[in-house]
């Protein structure tokens, strides 16, 4: 943002977003790192660094299976070597034939040795003989049990993985804010931890407020709301890696209010509220957490921030415990978008995760858009990549409050404060969104 966009957002009296973001995440922490059994470590982001135990492969092992064998026996024409017809791709009328004194398998655990002229049938798996240096394919040869004839020589270490191969002991697996994935799961397993210190995936509560709203399972009509807020930023909160839980719905009761989220202190890290933001007789929760108390300002405070759509956000602290909340719009479309600018970011700060905001690029804008002065807007978009490199942003039909665009959209098309036309073929920021199809 730029400083005249601070400038203009000043004078509409509105915070800038930058500002405003900055200012609530400077006021979160971490979560307390904890040690956690492997097998629930996944979807976790690592407190710290973790160094390799052992190595891994932990001994010399074969890669495939076949006979494991002395490179030298088969590669040089030495006394195994017979004169024969090529089969399989081997060199013309040369053949090696060596004797299979044992099978290997991954359980085998004797130390066994070669000597010149005889090999081992092995499986993938299987410890290595002492002196072995190579595995030829079982389908390089005849397969043969008592001894077998060898049609194609590898090279000199093929189907060989040697310990510490792919990690050395004392290695460092990952560094301290590292996402915990399968795949890292299967290295650390690999490697012998079985436990690992992470930040816990914080707990979320989420809460719709409104005497107007109804559950699901039926129509909206006048005088009634189907409540679609909350269900949808509990699946955005557990998209974001937390531990959501949906409370439902809250009436415009002020003891109610206050009695439901000093309840949930007990087992949130975050709450996160939908309606009740704005300044009308109705909005309760502005008015009950905003109050203030003898010469104590309310818990929380409420900031009219140059966002469109959905100007009206709330960030503070509740309980005794100091729980942080946000409070975000009832408009389910300014309630997906605020849940997008400032609660994803909270819960990734929180979760220790690295970067906090979502990844953006740069794209070639299809098609002429406006945009509010004053205001930064996130518009649903459909977001490619060119054939040539680089991306397209499409913006979706009916603006940034339409639930169905934002269903569709793979991206955010983001307008700053100062731009209020952009045309087609220009360049734009785009937010990138999760979306797995």
């Amino acid at each position: 943002m730029t400083a005249t966009a601070d400038a203009e957002a000043a004078e509409n009296g509105l915070t800038p977003l930058a500002d405003y973001l900055g200012s609530v995440l400077r006021r979160l922490r971490a979560l307390p790192p904890l040690d956690l059994d492997l097998t629930q470590a996944y979807g976790n982001v690592l407190a710290e660094d973790v160094v390799a135990p052992h190595s891994f492969p932990a001994f010399d092992q074969a890669a495939v299976d076949g006979y494991a064998a002395r490179w030298e026996d088969i590669a040089g024409g030495g006394r195994g070597t017979i004169y024969v017809p090529a089969q399989s791709g081997g060199v013309a009328g040369r053949t090696v034939r060596l004797n299979v004194v044992g099978d290997l398998g991954a359980a085998s655990w004797r130390p066994v040795r070669l000597t010149p002229g005889s090999c081992f049938s092995v499986a993938a798996g299987a410890p290595l003989p002492i002196a072995a240096d190579v595995v030829v394919p079982v389908e390089w040869t005849d397969q043969g049990m008592a001894a077998v004839e060898i049609f194609r020589v590898p090279k000199r270490g093929y189907g060989v993985r040697r310990t510490g191969e792919e990690v050395a002991a004392g290695a460092v697996l990952a560094r301290s804010g590292t996402y915990v994935s399968p795949a890292l799961v299967a290295v650390l397993a690999a490697t012998g931890i079985g436990h690992v210190v992470v930040r816990p995936s914080p707990r979320v509560v989420i809460v719709a407020t409104g005497d107007e709203l109804v559950d699901v399972g039926r129509g909206s009509q006048p005088g009634q709301v189907v409540d679609a807020n909350s269900h949808a930023l509990t699946a955005a909160a557990a998209e974001a890696g937390a531990l959501a839980y949906r409370v439902g719905i809250c009436d415009d009761d002020p003891e109610g209010l206050r009695g439901l989220l000093e309840d949930q202190t007990l087992r949130a890290d975050l709450i996160i509220t939908t309606g009740g933001t704005g300044t009308g007789p109705g909005d309760m929760v502005r008015r009950i957490l905003s109050r203030r108390e003898g010469n104590r300002a309310g818990p929380v405070t409420f900031t009219d921030v140059a966002l469109y759509p959905g100007t009206a956000l709330g960030f503070g602290t509740v309980g005794a415990e100091e729980v942080p909340v946000v409070c975000l719009p009832g408009d389910p479309g300014a309630a997906m978008i605020g849940f997008e600018v400032l609660a994803r970011p909270a819960i990734n700060l929180l979760a220790g995760a690295e970067p906090v905001f979502r990844p953006s690029v740069r794209a070639h804008l299809l098609e002429t858009v406006s945009s509010p002065a004053g205001l930064r807007e996130f518009r649903p978009a459909h977001v490619a990549e060119r054939r040539g490199g680089g991306y397209t942003v499409q913006p979706l039909n009916g603006g940034p409050f339409t639930l169905s665009g934002l269903a569709e959209a793979n991206g955010l098309l983001v307008l700053g404060e100062r731009v209020t036309a952009a045309a087609a073929g220009s360049t734009v920021d785009v937010l990138l969104l999760d979306r797995r199809r």
